[in-house]
């Protein structure tokens, strides 16, 4: 199992550092995070300061910008990391994507599909393998004159993974995309109930198997050197985590528990403005069933039981100590379990 993390980025120009350190520390990879920066900017400077680390989206929003913008991106990202990136793509929400990026909104699951073939055609004449004639229901794309052709891409095109939760945006990433990356708000039962039964209904779709796709779980991890510190993160993560419990896209994990009371009691609580009283109603058996909680010498294994059988790659979140070498005990002890 590959380790991952999205890297810490307040100033992009973190980028510098930030992603050495990761990879000196033994990351597989690291992610930006589309948030108060543009995602694909720092890893441009990511590229140019790291030697192995797998960069990539995590996520960047697909909605927000063309099938021709994403692939322009997506192409000089993987020329200057030397066939080193990913690019991976989510959905965000109606309200952001209509009010905060005036982009039209509808169909979200039909419209990443066509948005991943899209940037599959536009690859694919880049390549020299066919003319460029897209024609979907949301993007069309069939003029691409020689001073616009980057031509073939030296490291080849990059690998697209998608991210997502209900069942099908779920299922889509395994019909088109390369590789799915979970939310965080999942468990073992619901990764094994809803999510692995929808990608298996997409590679169906699509005539491929499991073998052809690649599963990240970002997953979070809650530990600490202290009792006074772990007592701290838990208190953030129970927060995290009724903030997502009151949202109704995210019913299906406690449903899939039998916590489905939860979900309609904190989404009434959050309506009221109530969030810190919202914590109070995460205890530990939801805690630890959605984050792998314990002493730092636990948390590797505590991972590899949570996601055995289920992820090739694990991207751990809520760990951004203020040192992130702190954490190389847990990179390393995952890194030697698949040797």
């Amino acid at each position: 199992m590959k380790v991952y993390t999205t890297a810490p980025l307040e100033d992009p120009r973190d980028a510098r550092t930030a992603f050495r350190k990761l990879e000196e520390i033994g990351y597989d990879g690291a992610f930006s995070f589309e948030a108060k920066h543009d995602p694909f900017l720092p890893l441009v400077l990511a590229a140019e300061n790291t030697e192995r680390l797998r960069l990539g989206t995590a996520i960047a929003i697909a909605f927000a910008r063309s099938p021709m913008n994403l692939a322009n991106l997506a192409h000089g990202l993987q020329t200057i990391s030397e066939g080193r990136f990913v690019l991976g793509l989510g959905s965000q929400v109606r309200p952001h994507i209509l009010n905060r990026f005036s982009m039209p909104w509808s169909k979200p699951a039909a419209r990443m599909r066509e948005i991943v073939l899209a940037i599959r055609a536009i690859f694919d004449h880049w390549e020299g393998k066919a003319e460029l004639d897209f024609r979907g229901e949301f993007y069309r794309h069939t003029l691409m004159i020689p001073a616009f052709d980057p031509g073939p891409n030296e490291f080849g095109p990059p690998p697209i993974v998608t991210g997502g939760f209900g069942p099908l945006m779920t299922a889509i990433a395994g019909e088109v995309a390369d590789g799915f990356i979970a939310h965080p708000f999942s468990s073992r039962k619901s990764l094994l109930e809803n999510t692995l039964p929808a990608i298996e209904r997409g590679l169906a779709k699509s005539g491929r198997a499991r073998g052809d796709f690649e599963i990240l779980c970002a997953t979070l991890t809650v530990t600490a050197d202290d009792e006074e510190e772990f007592e701290r993160v838990k208190l953030a993560a129970r927060k995290q985590l009724a903030f997502y419990g009151s949202t109704p896209a995210y019913l299906p994990t406690l449903e899939v528990h039998g916590w489905g009371e939860l979900h309609h009691e904190l989404n009434r609580m959050s309506k009221q403005g109530l969030w810190d009283d919202m914590a109070e109603l995460i205890d530990d058996d939801v805690l630890e069933s959605i984050a792998v909680v314990g002493p730092r010498n636990e948390i590797a294994g505590k991972l590899r039981v949570r996601l055995a059988g289920i992820a090739d790659g694990v991207s751990l979140t809520h760990n951004r100590a203020p040192d992130p070498a702190q954490w190389a005990d847990v990179v390393a002890d995952l890194r030697r379990a698949r040797e």
